[in-house]
């Protein structure tokens, strides 16, 4: 009887150690996760003419709800020439935007221009792809719905004229 007492007892503190591993282990139910949109843009270099020019953006925009804030954040990829010259840009900037969706125009609650995408397409790889992610904004949330929205602006260097129409995406479902 005492070494059925013992195995029982055994066996319960297993059971204990295992459903505490697995509590452990578990992602919470209330952990948000990113509501994400996709979508592209092709821009022709103005000045750079051989036979593959073009610049392709894939930009991922993407918008959660969590504990009463919602964070927007987003991820930017692109194919450019592989011959392109590191300093193509004067500036480059992405700007980020948390709106709250409403009927019609949604207004703009937070935003951030992230200048890095400059930096990080002077420095594309040999073949002229790389990404780009921005910050994340966090504001609060009323009880109203929410999306990322953004562009891109670029300033092409040597031309003179500032930054040209901005490359608009896609924005985030809303949240």
């Amino acid at each position: 009887m005492r070494a059925l007492k013992r195995s029982t007892s055994t066996a319960a503190i297993l059971a204990a150690v295992a459903g505490t591993a697995a509590l452990a282990t578990a992602t919470p139910a209330s952990a948000a996760s990113y509501h994400c949109t996709t979508s592209s843009y092709t821009v022709d270099d103005p000045s750079f003419n051989p036979d593959s020019d073009n610049w392709d953006f894939d930009v991922k925009l993407c918008a959660k709800r969590s504990g009463g804030y919602v964070y927007t954040t987003a991820r930017v990829n692109w194919d450019g020439p592989y011959s392109a010259p590191k300093n193509r840009f004067a500036t480059a900037r992405f700007h980020l935007q948390t709106k709250r969706s409403v009927k019609g125009t949604d207004p703009v609650v937070k935003y951030a221009n992230y200048t890095g995408l400059k930096h990080a397409l002077a420095h594309s790889s040999s073949n002229g792809n790389g990404s780009y992610e921005t910050g994340t904004l966090k504001h609060r949330a009323g009880s109203s719905r929410y999306l990322a929205d953004g562009y891109i602006e670029l300033d092409w260097a040597g031309d003179g004229k500032g930054y040209r129409k901005p490359l608009i995406f896609r924005a985030s479902p809303r949240v």
